[in-house]
């Protein structure tokens, strides 16, 4: 299995944990990665917001990069993703729009490829077997909630997931790993990353919400798939405990650190010193680090 790999900035810079467990996954499960070659920005979060023209030609230049390479593209950034997956989508059913970006690049677009997340990719039948053949170190006994975001399953006339309201695919995989996925009602709310510049306060509401939500449920960690996700979790969660007189302290890991940690992955302590709920503890427990 290969796949043309869009990381995004966030992956080559603050989420290169992100970045860095995936390839160790994708080697473990012998899926290839050929990074696109000269890969730019795709706009997210602020060009959809302020420049209309920005917002269709920077994810459109990547696509036509993408179909030039001729494979599927895995995109595991959400909003990445999400910005990628909508452009594809307008210059299927926009005539306009496509001949916009044909002008521009000089070429012919016609979208033969999908483009795709981690979570679909690790979340098929053939690739759960996989995990199941080659886990090694079974995280059996962790108490887990999956949280998607905004971002990954929405809107639905986009992403094309069934069970946008309640997905899935993360827990099915966390089972295999031999985690417990608890089930609770917040996997796809916002935890207001895209307002943390400008609206700290509301952040710190929403993460409290979050955290002391999973905090119920009996998770030990919380776990996702999305940079931005992940980051204010991790970022605010100090901050929104003290504020509403809490005392959670959840690891909010990617999905991709919890699958090299059960297939063994490599440098699996490089990984835990980026995160700023510090890990170590939850893991010692589990006699895993």
């Amino acid at each position: 299995m290969e796949f043309s790999y869009y990381p995004g900035c966030v992956l080559h810079s603050t989420a290169w944990e992100y970045d860095a467990s995936l390839r160790a996954v994708c080697e473990r499960l012998g899926i290839r990665l050929w990074e696109l070659e000269d890969w730019n920005c795709c706009g997210a979060t602020s060009a959809h917001s302020l420049n209309g023209e920005l917002a269709l030609l920077l994810p459109a230049r990547n696509l036509v990069i993408a179909e030039q390479q001729g494979l599927d593209l895995l995109v595991p950034c959400a909003a990445c993703y999400h910005r990628s997956k909508a452009t594809a989508v307008l210059l299927a059913t926009d005539p306009a729009a496509r001949a916009k970006v044909e002008e521009v690049f000089e070429q012919p677009y016609e979208g033969r490829f999908q483009i795709r997340h981690l979570l679909e990719v690790l979340g098929e039948e053939s690739t759960l077997q996989q995990l199941r053949e080659r886990v090694q170190r079974p995280l059996t006994g962790l108490k887990a909630v999956s949280y998607y975001g905004c971002l990954l399953v929405r809107p639905p006339k986009v992403t094309g997931a069934a069970n946008y309201e309640a997905p899935d695919s993360m827990d099915r995989i966390l089972a295999v790993l031999g985690a417990t996925p608890l089930p609770w009602s917040y996997k796809t709310d916002c935890c207001g990353g895209g307002l943390a510049l400008t609206r700290p306060d509301v952040v710190e509401r929403l993460v409290d919400r979050l955290c002391t939500m999973a905090q119920e449920a009996g998770a030990e960690c919380i776990v996702t798939a999305c940079p931005l996700c992940q980051s204010n979790l991790d970022l605010r969660q100090q901050q929104a405990a003290a504020r509403f007189g809490r005392d959670y302290e959840l690891p909010v890991f990617y999905l991709s650190e919890l699958v090299a940690l059960a297939l063994d992955g490599p440098q699996m302590a490089r990984w835990w010193g980026k995160h700023l709920v510090e890990p170590g503890k939850l893991l010692r427990a589990k006699g895993w680090e």
